[in-house]
């Protein structure tokens, strides 16, 4: 008997020319970073470089492909598969957040005056918000141009499925405008800058003194931001999870759901499905819940009533710990630098503890599911290869179970890739006592 094999994709030679593009799109940076370079206007074609890259060589691969999703060769690409080159994209990325976090001066960040990197987008900042370009302003680009063009890329690659391209251009659309766009315009208007889709505790300064100092002393814009953000936690978020469950916000608003989804789609079957990976997602995303209840609480504590501590505890010292170890090592490092590694909802499948709140009310009392029709599936196993939480989907399908996960982002992924037509997203009537005990 002879067996087909099927041999990983090669690049044709537009996408060869797109993908020299990348190349010296990340060596003019790094030549913008030791200040070889720049007149004032070039940070448009460095950016239309870094666009033209992306989405020409997605167009070339994608524009004669059928309908119907197809993840050939994704096992053999040393990119995709922890090859070579994963290492050496996580490596790189990880380097990155090193530097932004911990050391910009690198980038060329100077209260003097801006140079490499940094200075490079100094024209940009102005024009947006009149202010000299931070190193978190350098990141918001890079960042939103990520989401745009991989966002295309996505497009392209499900142009088949319409849940899919829907909730592809929510994510641009609130990564451009609410994420990037408004919060820069703000502060050219001399108000706090402020992301109003980013609440608490996955934005977890919200509660810190300065923070909300500085709403009280806006005015009116500054009160309407400060009960915004209080009615996001107690009332909008909980009623738009029980109707649409947590993917309202991880998969169609949050800007971390959005780079996993249109950077990270490469790399979503390099998450682990194994039974130990489950055990330690339950630990450490519900400690880290803990930990950042706590440490808020000890932050108004003493912003309440001017203790510095709080059962012998310095509540500055518990807030810059969490700062430091969840908000920038595990969300930013390990978050998107391991990608090409560990998949690319590791943040938010063992860390975030807005993914953990969403998860236990989307678990007690959301009306969303995943239905199956067990008699349909034929166990190729697609949707729990792709899909990016962990989950067997395969098993509950085979059963013929509805799916009510915490850890469910409600992507749709795994629906998508089904050539069966087994899965299904819907929004039902609540069925606590009926639904299925959580599985690997």
């Amino acid at each position: 008997m002879f067996h087909r094999i099927v041999k990983p994709p090669f690049l044709n030679k537009l996408q060869w020319i797109h993908l020299g593009i990348g190349v010296l799109t990340i060596s003019l940076l790094v030549l913008a970073s030791v200040n070889i370079l720049f007149t004032d206007d070039d940070w448009r074609f460095i950016i239309f470089l870094f666009a033209t890259s992306i989405t020409g060589f997605a167009y070339h691969q994608y524009r004669e492909q059928s309908e119907g999703v197809k993840n050939n060769g994704v096992w053999f690409g040393s990119l995709t598969s922890r090859g070579l080159l994963a290492w050496a994209t996580a490596l790189g990325l990880t380097a990155f957040y090193c530097l932004l976090y911990w050391w910009p001066e690198y980038l060329g960040l100077n209260a003097s005056g801006n140079t490499g990197l940094i200075a490079l987008f100094d024209p940009l900042s102005m024009l947006l918000k009149k202010q000299a370009a931070s190193q978190w302003f350098v990141y918001g680009v890079f960042y939103t141009l990520c989401i745009l063009c991989f966002g295309y890329k996505f497009l392209l690659k499900y142009k088949h499925n319409k849940y899919q391209k829907l909730r592809t251009i929510s994510v641009m659309f609130f990564q451009l405008f609410f994420a990037f766009l408004i919060p820069e315009w703000m502060l050219r208007m001399n108000l706090p800058y402020n992301d109003l889709k980013n609440m608490w505790p996955l934005n977890y300064y919200f509660f810190d003194a300065w923070n909300i100092e500085s709403f009280k002393s806006s005015g009116g814009m500054g009160w309407f931001f400060l009960v915004f953000g209080l009615l996001m936690i107690f009332v909008i978020s909980p009623s738009l999870t029980y109707f649409f469950g947590k993917r309202w916000y991880c998969s169609w608003v949050c800007g971390c759901g959005g780079l996993a989804e249109t950077a990270g789609d490469p790399f979503r079957h390099l998450s682990d499905k194994s039974l130990k990976a489950w055990k330690l997602e339950r630990f450490l995303i519900y400690s880290i819940l803990l930990f950042s209840i706590v440490m808020t609480a000890g932050v108004l504590y003493t912003y309440k009533t001017g203790q510095a501590e709080l059962f012998g505890i310095s509540t500055a010292e518990m807030r810059k710990s969490y700062g430091f170890f969840i908000g920038a090592a595990f969300s930013g490092v390990i978050g998107v630098g391991f990608y090409p590694l560990l998949g690319s909802r590791v943040w938010c499948r063992f860390g975030c503890p807005m993914a953990a709140i969403l998860g236990i009310q989307q678990r007690l009392f959301s009306r969303f599911r995943i239905t199956t029709n067990g008699g349909q599936c034929i166990s190729c196993g697609n949707c729990s290869t792709y899909c990016e939480m962990g989950i067997d989907v395969r098993a509950y399908a085979q059963k013929g179970q509805n799916i009510v996960r915490a850890s469910c982002v409600g992507c749709g992924i795994c629906a998508a890739v089904c050539p069966r037509g087994v899965l299904k997203l819907e929004n039902g009537s609540i069925d606590i006592f009926d639904r299925t005990p959580e599985k690997s």
